[in-house]
């Protein structure tokens, strides 16, 4: 199968395109090399990927290029058997910084992309869209007919594209399911989000700092789950037009995670506080069993195991990864390290 993966020298996006090169399929991944964080994780992600298409006997070809390229977006969707549209602008604090960008990237490319699909004859469409859509809970944990009323241009920008792909589900009979990810982590996660940068300033004896009083809570998925998730969606069209949770059901406060990180490499270490960031949501938690029905999906990484994990993977990996963390950690990342993807 050939297989399209927009964004897919990202976080998320590179992990799918490993899969799937590693599976024997034919690996198409189309990324503009933004230089949001370190680039030098986006190359570390091509090389994994390109080494798993090679072991494997499948194929992997990187294109440089934007979705918000149309023409080169109808050109890479035709060629394509199934399309994963992984790309965004991510971060809630550089949404509320540029939202004019975020809907740019996040809105437009998403439209050229189903544009692009429309007239194609694909197996489906698998968007990426975010737990930012709901914004403040009326109850916990959320399900799909929770009321969407994002607080940050982010989940605003997630929320119209998911409802465009539902648009084109509807109107052009295009095959489609949008994903909403609840704060997705492990090796080769974005620099500037809480987990790597509460291990990184652990690591160097530089205390943790969370930014509010703790309290707000996350439902952390470990990103094995996530693509375990997607993978399901290149056999079965039993979710195809739909909307699903993707998440780990298990929340913790950012407090108990700075504590759970802290207390793994530096006990003595204390925890400090700053000022919250704006558009930050307060609370998250999933409710997956309408994945569960549909393809099956159960979560098998609670935080505490998979924080150990990435505290493992860390480790194994300091020499080549620290440094592209420490590059990034600028006092606008921080700030934006507790947010919702």
């Amino acid at each position: 199968m050939r297989i399209l993966v927009t964004g897919g020298a990202g976080f998320i996006g590179g992990h799918l395109a490993e899969a799937f090169a590693r599976e024997g399929h034919d690996v198409v991944v189309v990324d503009n090399f933004t230089p949001y964080y370190d680039l030098g994780i986006k190359h570390h992600n091509v090389d994994v990927a390109r080494q798993a298409a090679s072991e494997s006997g499948g194929s992997y070809e990187l294109v440089v290029g934007d979705v918000r390229n149309a023409e080169l977006m109808e050109k890479l969707v035709r060629d394509s058997d199934i399309v994963y549209h992984q790309a965004a602008q991510a971060g809630v604090r550089s949404s509320v910084d540029e939202p004019l960008r975020v809907n740019e990237i996040n809105v437009r490319g998403t439209l050229n992309v189903l544009e692009a699909a429309r007239d194609a004859d694909l197996e489906r469409v698998v968007f990426a869209s975010s737990s930012s859509v709901y914004g403040t809970p009326e109850y916990l944990p959320y399900d799909e007919s929770h009321p969407t009323y994002p607080v940050s241009p982010y989940g605003a920008s997630k929320l119209a594209a998911e409802s465009y792909v539902s648009t084109y589900n509807e109107v052009y009979d295009l095959p489609t399911v949008s994903l909403r990810y609840f704060t997705v982590y492990g090796p080769r996660m974005r620099p500037n989000m809480a987990i790597s940068n509460f291990v990184s300033r652990c690591a160097n004896g530089e205390p943790p700092v969370i930014y509010g009083d703790g309290r707000q809570t996350r439902d952390f998925t470990y990103v094995d789950d996530i693509i375990t998730a997607n993978l399901r969606l290149l056999d079965t069209d039993a979710a195809d037009g739909e909307v699903m949770n993707i998440g780990s059901t298990d929340n913790i406060s950012v407090l108990d995670l700075a504590e759970a990180v802290r207390d793994r490499v530096a006990p003595s270490m204390q925890i400090e506080y700053d000022e919250r960031a704006p558009g930050d949501a307060e609370h998250t938690h999933a409710a997956v069993s309408k994945a569960a029905d549909l393809i099956d999906y159960e979560p098998r990484t609670s935080i505490r195991e998979g924080v150990s994990a990435f505290v493992d993977w860390y480790d194994a990996n300091r020499d080549w990864y620290e440094p592209l963390v420490r590059s990034s950690m600028g006092a606008a990342d921080a700030a934006s390290a507790q947010s919702n993807d």
